[in-house]
């Protein structure tokens, strides 16, 4: 079956984070608190930011058992209810976490050869998609229209909207709904072995992996086995030419 329809993960894939984190995710906090505080919520701020990192942790580490997104909305919602704070607008969480991710969102550069390969896959008929695990939707959508991307993309598709986060097979299957095309039709690309590829070989979509911001083993046999691996974007058309000449062939 002919390839149509490529899919990308966005983090470490057509984006990157090029400084350490620490202090980015300090100041953020301390935007983020400074909103609750206008907002008339009285917090500690030293306490806040133990506690905030320590149910995001919580949060973060169910997530991994059951593939299901716990959005960072909801982990400032139940962290304020828990210090009684029950009855806080929807819109002052929302104005509170746009102002977190105002920061952090300064540390993603987008890939110096990610806006050159979309258009070329474009270019060639190629439909184009976008799964993102992510804790929030909107942070996700900001770095997209920052970096111009959003034009190459028929749908994107988030953890955070859907509920539901790579590997598992119902968010690549939205994708594929989305686009009404067969596991067969689509690839798959992205960074991490246990979410983007192990869920695109769940459902036959070809998986690659692109390592250039992974630490690849030296020696052995990987865990979860990628159809493809490059290590940067622009290898991608070309290796999609041979992997459409050998399905011609019927070799692949």
């Amino acid at each position: 079956m002919q390839i149509s329809t490529i899919l990308f993960d966005l983090g470490s894939t057509l984006v990157y984070s090029k400084d350490a984190w620490p202090p980015f995710y300090e100041q953020a906090d301390r935007e983020l608190v400074e909103v609750l505080c206008r907002a008339g919520i009285e917090i500690d701020p030293a306490a806040f930011y133990i506690e905030f990192g320590g149910f995001i942790r919580s949060y973060y580490d169910k997530r991994t058992e059951d593939n299901l997104e716990q959005t960072t909305f909801t982990v400032l919602r139940d962290m304020l209810s828990r210090k009684g704070f029950r009855s806080v607008p929807d819109p002052v969480l929302r104005a509170a976490l746009e102002a977190m991710y105002t920061v952090t969102q300064q540390n993603w550069y987008l890939e110096e050869d990610a806006i050159s390969t979309l258009e070329t896959l474009k270019s060639r008929g190629y439909r184009l998609g976008l799964i993102s695990n992510t804790s929030d939707d909107n942070n996700v959508q900001e770095i997209v229209d920052r970096w111009g991307l959003r034009p190459f993309f028929e749908t994107i598709v988030t953890s955070a909207a859907l509920g539901i986060r790579k590997p598992d097979a119902r968010i690549f299957q939205l994708a594929l709904d989305r686009f009404r095309v067969q596991p067969e039709a689509a690839v798959m690309v992205g960074d991490t072995l246990d979410m983007d590829v192990l869920g695109a070989n769940q459902l036959g979509i070809y998986s690659i992996w692109i390592t250039r911001r992974v630490q690849v083993p030296e020696e052995g046999e990987l865990a979860i086995q990628p159809q493809a691996v490059v290590t940067a974007l622009h290898q991608i058309p070309n290796l999609l030419a041979e992997v459409e000449n050998d399905r011609a062939k019927g070799l692949a």
